[in-house]
This record gives structure tokens, sequence and C-alpha cells, in this order.
């Protein structure tokens, strides 16, 4: 990157308006050059030559004609967001799921890739070419991707923890791997951090101080949003909440319990759920949405209300050393248990501790599908837009 201009140089003015008129775009979609001086305070001529210089750089183009009245049309722009892109990228042990993520933010298309071969390469190749192709756009501009994973990565020594779920991908040097095989920036994340930053971003952290979001899949994870960031810990193995042990008094729920794990992970769930006739509960979202949670008898919704009576305490028992340790504003339950059982299951559990805890606020999530990919698309929409910035520095006049 160009050096820096000095502050108060013609040359850091001219960088600044330029950086403020491309933060409009962004924020207010296609406006036009009057549009901009107003809504920076700049002048008409100054807004004039903000967009020359933008225009010239290639970072916008010309989208359309705003009727001026009894002169001419005026010009309507729009950033360039093909300019480049990011990929997010949700993994497990059975499908990629991605979608791409540009400047602007646009909602794309979610793309699921059967796993075959199980390289790191080939999977993160997989999941960007499918994610382009569902956006029809070109998989040469994507400069970055971020990948949730069901493990954790030590930002120290670039070693990955924690990955029963990705066999094949090595435990050393991942990142770095990828990156020199794939020519993209690439950041590898918890999958229940990322669901947090989605928490904060669109669901039910927004307007919390601090919250704790219990992720519950086939794995147990715990992430821990500080004020909008996240606690990774020192390896970044913070929140692997399902290795704890049960309590001895926990153990009249399932005697054959040794972990949290055991006690309220999906495999558990799936057990609990087809032994109450209940379908669809605790599924990934490609086999199923919220809604289709039912009962397979005739009574569907006695039966769900007894899964989430059955399944209430067992949570309880994984809220407490939450409480206990962090005493957070907010617990959110999350991940494909927490979206089936909603705001009833995290009612009967806030209840079951009401007694010891006083009234804790527990909340099923409040983001409604793919928290882990829009967490990483909150992260690449970061990225993206620094680096369409970072074009404005190299701007020469």
């Amino acid at each position: 990157m160009a050096d820096r201009p000095v502050r108060g140089t013609p040359a850091w003015l001219r960088e600044t308006n330029d950086r403020t008129a491309l933060s409009l775009l962004l924020e207010h979609g296609v406006l036009t050059r009057s549009r901009i001086g107003e809504l920076s305070g700049l002048s008409k001529p100054t807004a004039a030559q903000m967009v020359s210089r933008l225009e010239t750089a290639g970072l916008i183009h010309v989208v359309g004609e705003v009727s001026g009245g009894r002169g001419p049309n005026a010009a309507s722009y729009a950033v360039r967001t093909d300019r480049m892109l990011g990929v997010a990228i949700d993994i497990d042990a059975v499908a990629l799921r991605s979608t791409v993520v540009d400047a602007a933010g646009a909602e794309h298309p979610i793309a699921v890739t059967p796993l075959a071969a199980r390289t790191p390469e080939d999977d993160v190749r997989a999941a960007i070419a499918a994610a382009c192709e569902a956006a029809g756009v070109d998989a040469d501009r994507v400069r970055a991707v971020c990948i949730g994973v069901q493990g954790a990565l030590d930002p120290r020594t670039d070693e990955l923890t924690y990955i029963e779920t990705l066999p094949g991908w090595p435990k050393q040097g991942i990142r770095r791997r990828l990156e020199d095989a794939l020519g993209v920036s690439v950041h590898i994340d918890n999958d229940a951090n990322l669901a947090a930053i989605a928490e904060r971003a669109d669901g039910a952290g927004r307007d919390a101080g601090g919250f704790a979001l219990l992720w519950m899949g086939d794995g147990l994870g715990l992430a821990v949003d500080q004020g909008g960031a996240v606690h990774r810990g020192a390896s970044g193995g913070a929140g692997e909440i399902g290795y704890l042990p049960i309590p001895r008094e926990a153990a009249a729920l399932d005697p054959d319990a040794h972990d949290l794990q055991d006690l309220v992970g999906g495999p558990t769930v799936a057990r609990l759920a087809a032994a109450h006739g209940v379908a669809g509960f605790g599924e990934a979202e490609e086999a199923t949405d919220a809604d289709s949670v039912s009962g397979t008898g005739s009574t569907g919704s006695a039966a769900l209300d007894d899964l989430i009576t059955a399944l209430a305490p067992r949570v309880a028992v994984g809220v407490v050393p939450v409480l206990a340790l962090l005493d957070p504003e907010l617990i959110v339950l999350g991940g494909p248990t927490g979206r089936s059982g909603g705001a009833l299951l995290a009612e009967r559990v806030a209840a079951l501790l009401r007694e010891q805890w006083g009234c804790p606020t527990i909340v099923a999530t409040g983001v409604p599908a793919h928290p882990v990919l829009r967490g990483a698309r909150e992260h690449l929409l970061g990225e993206v837009r620094g680096a369409l910035f970072a074009e404005v520095s190299r701007i020469t006049v």
C-alpha cells in the first residue's frame, strides 16, 4: 500500500473526501453527485471531483439516471461491488455451505456442496466455486474467505484443535497452506464464535452490552461477546464447553452421560426427539426449518411440549457454569437445537434456574437461518470494504 498522505495536505484532503464519498455510497446505495454533496456537506464542484476520481479508479460506476427537473438528467452512481469479493464458508463433517460477500452487503444465494475428497485445498476451492456459480460472479474476483469450522485455531501457532469433523485437514499451518494454495486471504474461526458475531449484528445480542451464546448442534460450544468483541482465549480454544464433565446431581438425567456433549449434544437430542415422536427437531437447516418441527402423531404440539420438558433440564445443566463463571447480561440459546426449541425452550430453561440464580435473561437465537455463514459474512464485509478503502489511497491525481 502507498504511504498515506500527511494530515492536512491537499492529498490528504482529497483522500479523506474520496473515502467519505465511498462511505456514503456503501451506506445509501445509488446516489447522484448532487446528493453526495448534500450528504457530505461539501460543495457540488468538490463532490463532482470526488466522483470523477472514484470513477476513474474503477471503484464506482454509472448505473442510471435521475430526472433533473428542467435541466438534464443526473447520472446516478454505485460502488463497483464486483471489484473484489469474499466467500463465507461453513464447513462440517458432511457438507460445505458457502455464499459470496460483496462490499454492498447484498444477499447472495447459499450453495450447499456435499463433501467428496477431504483435503483443505479441495474443500475451500469447491466452496468458492459453488458460491460464485450460484451468485453468477467471477471466482477470480475473490480476494478473501472466512471459514467457520467445528474446532479452534490457535492464532499464535496456526494450529487447529478439536477437529474431529475435519478428517484430512492438517493440524499445523492450515491458514498459510490455504493462502499459498488458493492465493486469497484466509480467516478461520470457530462456528460458535461466528454465530455470536451474527447475533451481535442481526440477532438477539444486537442491543446487549455483552452476551454468551450457547451453541447446541452436533457439538456444543460457548461464545462470549464482550461489548462487540468475541473472547477467543490465548489459544483460540475458549468456549469448548462440551468437554465439561456433568455434575453428580445431574447424573440422573442420563446415567450414561459423562460430559455435556453426551447430555445435550446433537446425537442425544436426535434420540430424544425420536423417542417423543417429534420430526425435524435439531436438524440442519437444509433438512428442515423451525416451522416444520412437529410431532409425528395426532398430538404433535403435545409431543413437542413433552420433548422440551425433557430437554430443558439438560440445557440448564450447560447454562449453570456460564452463569457461575461469567454472569452475562444475556444468554442466547443457538445452534440447531436452540433454533428448534425457540422461545419455549428458553423460557423453560430460565424457569428451572430462577430459584437458584434469580431471573437470568435467557432467549432463543434471533438469527433465523445460517448463523455461521452470517457471522463469516460480517467479518468479510469489513475486510472487503477495507480493501476498497485501501484502493482510495492509491488514486493518483
